[in-house]
């Protein structure tokens, strides 16, 4: 998850750990197994009950009652269990990105994962390695359901595609109107727009405008900021010709390194750890007033600071980013890889992800349910009416850079999260950080 809305707090020994734990015990499975297991107990092929496990983690838009939501619009997995009354369905959400993680890879080769598994475009990746172990999903009905680049990411050395999109996550900025309003600083939409607009360095000098006049922190903390940084270089940490690890050579990471601790060092951030209790409290405290802010996060504002007033400027620091996204897999050696296929394949349909981002604003890797009317129309009361199908719809457009992300790049970026985290809460200088962060990449090497 590197950081994102599938929090980070799994640590890179028990990474490594967790794929030792897990692959040895792949040898006696192969994807030869899909072809006898796919013929059994499918929705599809019969009406014969079948219970389906799905497994995500955090809120997809799917159901409120198991994701926590109040105010979904619509419920998914019960239109999908009303159009399939043989089709029982047992959604399961992990309350972590990385609690998903560890699970997948623990199981993935000797078995005991759901029907259909929940996997994010942090740890695609390292997924990918075992493409074997999932459900080739290629169907010719599939082409141009996702953008180019979604889909390609899925797709195996041999040509094979192992996972269905489901959202990507363009950013925008949101902001506490109130403490922008107490700094003196612009409050309507395009005026902050106007005042971001550009590289880094119009980030961190509202910043400092923001702190000199409030003596409060402007953003939660560094690591946060870093996930927006980080995402627009080309190849941060590993080297797409082969997937060796070169973050250490990279003097853009350093740079960005550099940036956030001396931001910290000027009392822009607040070093609250996102997700956990103290940052949440922040957010609706006005301890910091702006936070790095993907479609999906809109909801997270709301649930958090209920009565605050926050507004989104339609803007991001050095063009475009994107945070977050998300894929459904179906592994290979399952009960029930006919039916878990089509319960993902109509989950990440056209029309359920405008559903889903109705829902909690998980913004559509489908094309044409980004262009449809429920996405183009739609507005969030709560953000002074934003038009925010339109705003996520140009954030999605400024996005020009896809990183790369090897093998080893959750690793690498949970150890960037964990340095910067260090010097937020004072428990490492800078220098001791970045020595640490030199040691945990050594030893991934």
């Amino acid at each position: 998850m590197s950081l994102s809305r599938r929090k980070t707090t799994f640590g890179i020994a028990a990474g490594a750990a967790t794929l030792a734990i897990a692959l040895a015990g792949c040898s006696g499975t192969s994807s030869d197994n899909s072809s006898d297991t796919a013929t059994t107990g499918t929705s599809g092929s019969n009406d014969a009950p079948v219970t389906l496990t799905l497994a995500t983690f955090n809120q997809f838009g799917y159901s409120a009652s198991s994701e926590g939501g109040a105010d979904y619009k619509y419920d998914l997995i019960q239109e999908y269990m009303d159009a399939h009354p043989n089709v029982t369905i047992t959604y399961n959400v992990a309350d972590t990105s990385n609690t998903a993680r560890e699970n997948f890879f623990t199981k993935l080769g000797p078995g005991g994962l759901a029907d259909v598994e929940a996997i994010e475009v942090d740890w695609l990746p390292e997924a990918m390695q075992y493409s074997d172990l999932l459900a080739d999903i290629s169907d010719p009905s599939l082409d141009g359901r996702w953008l180019d680049w979604k889909t390609q990411a899925a797709t195996d050395k041999d040509g094979r595609l192992i996972a269905y999109g489901t959202d990507i996550g363009p950013e925008a900025i949101c902001y506490n109107v109130d403490a922008f309003k107490e700094a003196g600083l612009p409050t309507d939409p395009t005026e902050v727009a106007a005042a971001l607009d550009g590289d880094w360095s119009k980030f961190f000098d509202l910043g400092k405008q923001y702190h000199d006049a409030t003596g409060k922190a402007f953003y939660e903390e560094n690591a946060a900021v870093l996930q927006g940084m980080i995402g627009q270089l080309e190849a941060p940490y590993e080297n797409p010709s082969d997937d060796s690890i070169t973050a250490l050579d990279n003097p853009e990471v350093k740079s960005i390194f550099d940036q956030l601790t001396t931001a910290s060092g000027e009392g822009l951030s607040a070093g609250l750890q996102q997700w956990g209790d103290d940052w949440a409290a922040g957010m609706a405290n006005g301890d910091y007033a702006v936070t790095l802010c993907p479609a999906w996060f809109l909801g997270v504002i709301e649930g958090n600071a209920p009565d605050g007033h926050w507004d989104i400027a339609n803007v991001f620091p050095n063009g475009g980013g994107n945070w977050g996204g998300s894929y459904l897999t179906v592994p290979a050696n399952g009960a029930n890889v006919d039916a878990a296929k089509d319960l993902a394949n109509w989950l990440t349909a056209p029309e359920q992800q405008a559903k889903a981002f109705e829902n909690v604003g998980a913004f559509p890797s489908s094309p044409e349910a980004a262009n449809s009317d429920a996405v183009q129309t739609y507005t969030r009361p709560y953000f002074n009416n934003a038009e925010a199908g339109k705003i996520y719809t140009e954030r999605a457009a400024a996005v020009t850079v896809s990183p790369y992300k090897g093998s080893h790049y959750f690793q690498i970026n949970d150890a960037m999260v964990n340095a910067l985290r260090n010097v937020d809460t004072g428990t490492m200088s800078a220098d001791e950080a970045w020595k640490q962060f030199q040691s945990d990449v050594k030893a991934l090497s």
